[in-house]
């Protein structure tokens, strides 16, 4: 069971049969870090995308996108049992049995939900790869630049259809459900009784995370003015070569 799922569990009965109050952990801070530092830099590079002058704060993103990745892959082996990687595959191992199930008209609908928002993580994850790695190569002028950029354009555009779809489905389970399943990735809690998933919030990891993030925006602003007159360089030499 994910932090999703186990926010949409509900509390649990006590002895009398009356639910308990009370909340308890079921995210971890460095993975509620790194969801909410992925969504601010892919949103600020895609509104950034097309403006040469902040192309800068683009290509910053992009590989604050890649480097939050790398930390999320990392995570998703040596933390905690929820933040692991190998509890979403396990998740999406029922797929092909739903599937068959669905075809013969026995429709879960309980666990199609799950599927769908686990769906929308993996694909998510799967997608950051290839978008930063083609929005390098048209970048660094790598061959093919020119196709490079426009399979950089799609794949973003597709990302953020991704990231639509992953936000429909978590509001769209919340009502269904009548749970809120924003919160446990704001607060790191869910409301109901029984034992914590994560025992430690690990609030150290994520405050480490944080601050290389931000030193390493505040290194990209420091060597922004030399990259930029490198770039006007180069447009130079470029335009008296066609010249």
């Amino acid at each position: 069971m994910n932090a999703t799922e186990s926010a949409a569990a509900g509390p649990m009965p006590t002895a009398t049969g009356a639910p308990k109050p009370g909340a308890r952990r079921v995210v971890d801070a460095p993975t509620r870090a790194l969801h909410w530092l992925m969504a601010f830099s892919f949103f600020g590079a895609f509104l950034t995308a097309e403006s040469d002058g902040w192309r800068q704060v683009h290509v910053t993103l992009g590989y604050t996108l890649a480097g939050l990745l790398a930390a999320r892959l990392l995570w998703g082996l040596f933390g905690p049992r929820p933040a692991r990687l190998g509890s979403l595959g396990r998740r999406l191992q029922g797929l092909p049995a739903w599937l068959k199930s669905a075809a013969t008209g026995r429709i879960d609908g309980r666990q199609g939900q799950n599927l769908a928002l686990a769906a929308t993580v993996a694909l998510l994850l799967a997608g950051i790869a290839p978008l930063v790695a083609s929005g390098l190569g048209a970048y660094l002028e790598w061959p093919g630049g020119e196709g490079l950029e426009e399979l950089h354009e799609f794949l973003g555009n597709g990302m953020l259809l991704l990231v639509l779809a992953h936000v429909g489905t978590v509001l769209a389970l919340s009502l269904l459900r009548r749970r809120n399943l924003v919160a446990p990735m704001v607060t790191g809690r869910a409301a109901g009784a029984g034992p914590d998933l994560v025992r430690r919030p690990f609030g150290g990891v994520a405050t480490l995370l944080l601050a290389a993030v931000l030193a390493f925006w505040a290194w990209q602003w420091q060597t922004a003015p030399a990259v930029d007159a490198a770039a006007h360089a180069a447009q130079s030499r470029h335009h008296d070569d066609d010249d």
